[in-house]
């Protein structure tokens, strides 16, 4: 009796808080804003009708990408790093590199909780749809129900691999069946070929935008629900680590796809299938360059800016961030970093990795959107009345994310409120899926995968980029793409999983690290010093800023005139008149005003020179501190500039610490569950086991 008690609490308390969560407006559209409220607890008042079952299918969209998806998880995959404050002893840094632990904060444990939060929401939904009459609007909403449902098990198999599995509402399973409440791990290919499925049926269901009525992409249409489809295909087709569900013996862990290869090359077929369909309705397109923006920052500015009418052709599905209320704070932890003034002091806790900042072609204009080099400072005392905010330049050890920077933001209700919404699926993603599994199904790239790679890099500025003919070549080219188009977008530390590279890559990364510490190989060539010009920061919300001005120094003779900055100030106007006939011979014009300074680019942030140059346009002595972890702003990237060893960051000289110093090759391709308290899944489930690797 007291189980059923518990059932009967359980399922007052979900379906309330999908009502409550629905009456505080769960849709930034301003149509669907104007919700009534809702405080019934009886699921057959939900959906007695169509318009109640839709609010409350609006209301399972709620919290699906959940803060950790991209504090903890969206970093890890060789493009973009965690950067924190204090020592490198927290849980995103080692969880960035792959350092988990079952019974300390060090692992994942509230995206679990939350995506079966949604998943209860949804089977509730799914079960009520099936028994309402069918119409369009109801297999719409009984569509929608099942893709967000499919997104949260991909989600749950991807970060846990084998999951438990629950396609039923609480409220119609037995309260004496100990699975009810303590379900097993089910295996992972029963549960995708159920989503899949699901998918399929949902596709058929679905309208596309341009029937839908909607206003926005926030809401499933058929064009995202085909994308989410071929995503879930290839995750189901791809590699992951697997083990003997029976007997969990560490022994059997692996890194490899389903037995069957016929059903891997069905699901790659379906993936293929999917995206094709989006691509032949013509109804998306890559967002262009218009007036003065490239096509790249066309799109990420006024996605920032909420101008849904420029983003549309390209977004397929983004997740609705707006108001007090549904605000994430998304926009928070991925944005160049501010310190004071009209937007408020934010630190970066993210950071690219230099050798990803080195690694576009000079022509490629997603860099100086998706990485800056530069954050928003003061140079005085931080007084809004009578300060000056600069944009100022930084070294390699601390190049920042750009894509949702906050300047590029509408004004928000709250520092840590960003009004930005949450990126999910697009365009070029379905173009470089499609271009991957033309590739696979065809031994090798077709004439059709070729052109949806060019696609890409045509908007990008580098369509003559040679496009390799063999099937290898050319998944390394979609891998590489695919870290070019993606940054910051939380799936390229999977991608690389179920594309069996992960270990590949992060070991070529650290290497590529230790090289451009070393200057040698590949970055032999990469010039230490950089002219910066002085940017004054608009301090206004829309200002379309976008990289600063920068000379790289080459020549021996101009290296030579930079490199002893004055301390006095007596000799600042002489040295800036030197800058200034540097910047003369580039072949550019310097104004009345126009300001330069030096960087050491392999010294820290907060070196005696970096410091002394900044002087040179105002900064005064004290200011030498950055809107980033001191973790890093604080590191050198060059092995000559740390006293001939790498920088812990970069690697420890015990091991302890550096790039990817936690990696175990199939161990850490999937995360533990927690195990720390109540509250945490192995606590709460005594029918779960662990991943074997943390027994």
């Amino acid at each position: 009796m007291k189980r059923i008690s518990i059932l009967s609490d359980m399922k007052k308390i979900l379906i309330m808080s999908s009502i409550i969560a629905l009456s505080l407006g769960v849709i930034s559209c301003e149509d669907w804003l104007d919700m009534p409220s809702y405080n019934s607890s009886d699921t057959e008042t939900v959906f007695s009708d169509e318009f109640t079952a839709d609010i409350y299918v609006q209301g399972c969209y709620r919290g699906l990408i959940h803060s950790e998806m991209f504090y903890q998880l969206g970093m890890g995959e060789t493009v973009m790093h965690s950067s924190e404050d204090g020592t490198t002893n927290n849980s995103k840094y080692n969880i960035c590199n792959y350092f988990y632990d079952t019974t300390s904060p060090y692992t994942v444990t509230t995206i679990f909780k939350e995506q079966y939060r949604i998943i209860e929401g949804t089977n509730i939904a799914i079960s009520r749809l099936n028994k309402m009459p069918e119409t369009d609007k109801r297999n719409a909403l009984l569509g929608e129900a099942l893709a967000i449902r499919a997104f949260c098990y991909y989600n749950l198999i991807r970060i846990y691999g084998d999951v438990p599995a629950v396609w039923t509402p609480l409220e119609e399973m037995d309260p004496t069946d100990e699975n009810t409440f303590y379900p097993k791990r089910s295996p992972r290919d029963g549960i995708y070929d159920q989503i899949i499925a699901d998918l399929q049926t949902a596709v058929g269901y679905i309208p596309w935008y341009s029937e839908s009525g909607y206003s926005t992409y926030e809401r499933l249409t058929k064009q995202g629900t085909y994308a989410l489809l071929a995503r879930v295909a290839l995750y189901a087709g791809g590699y992951s680590l697997r083990w003997n569900l029976e007997t969990n013996d560490p022994s059997t862990m692996r890194m490899a796809r389903r037995d069957d290869d016929n059903r891997v090359r069905e699901l790659y077929q379906i993936a293929n299938d999917a995206c094709q369909a989006v691509i032949t309705k013509n109804e998306n397109s890559l967002v262009q360059a218009k007036g003065d923006m490239n096509g790249f920052q066309h799109l990420w500015y006024n996605f920032c800016q909420r101008s849904f009418a420029e983003t549309h052709p390209e977004m397929l599905w983004e997740l609705a961030q707006y108001g007090s209320v549904t605000n994430s704070n998304f926009g928070v932890f991925a944005h160049p970093g501010v310190r004071g003034g009209v937007f408020g002091s934010r630190k970066a806790m993210q950071f690219m990795l230099p050798t990803y900042y080195l690694s576009f072609d000079e022509n490629d204009t997603r860099r100086d959107v998706s990485c800056t080099s530069y954050s928003i400072y003061f140079l005085n005392s931080g007084n809004v009345a009578t300060d000056t905010w600069v944009d100022v330049g930084t070294t390699f050890s601390c190049i920042m994310p750009g894509k949702f920077r906050i300047s590029w933001c509408v004004s928000p209700q709250a520092a840590d409120k960003r009004n930005l919404n949450i990126p999910v699926l697009r365009y070029s993603d379905v173009l470089l899926m499609y271009a991957e599994t033309q590739n696979y199904l065809n031994n090798g790239p077709t004439q059709p995968a070729k052109d949806a790679l060019k696609e890409i890099r045509d908007r990008a500025g580098i369509g003559s980029m040679a496009i390799p003919s063999d099937q290898q070549g050319f998944e390394d080219a979609i891998i590489q793409e695919r870290k070019w188009e993606f940054a910051g977008e939380f799936n390229l530390r999977t991608d690389l999983i179920r594309m069996n590279r992960l270990k590949t890559e992060l070991m070529k990364e650290k290497q590529a690290m230790k090289d451009l510490s070393d200057r040698k190989n590949d970055y032999a060539d990469v010039p230490v010093y950089r002219l910066y010009k002085f940017q004054v920061d608009a301090q206004a919300y829309g200002d379309k800023f976008l990289a600063l001005n920068y000379i790289d120094l080459t020549d021996a003779a101009e290296i030579a005139l930079v490199q002893n900055v004055p301390t006095d100030a007596s000799e600042y106007e002489a040295f800036q008149t030197t800058l200034a006939g540097i910047v003369r011979a580039h072949g550019i014009t310097v104004e009345s005003g126009d300001k330069w300074y030096p960087v050491n680019m392999f010294q820290a942030y907060t070196s005696s020179y970096n410091g002394n140059a900044r002087k040179l346009v105002g900064f005064e002595s004290g200011f030498n501190t950055l809107q980033i972890g001191n973790i890093i702003y604080t590191k050198p990237t060059g092995s000559a500039e740390n006293g001939g060893q790498y920088p812990n960051w970069i690697e420890a000289p015990d091991g302890s610490d550096g790039l990817y110093y936690g990696f175990k090759e199939n161990c850490v391709e999937l995360l533990p569950f927690a195990a720390k308290s109540a509250g945490h899944p192995m606590i709460d489930n005594p029918n779960l086991t662990q991943h074997p690797g943390y027994q």
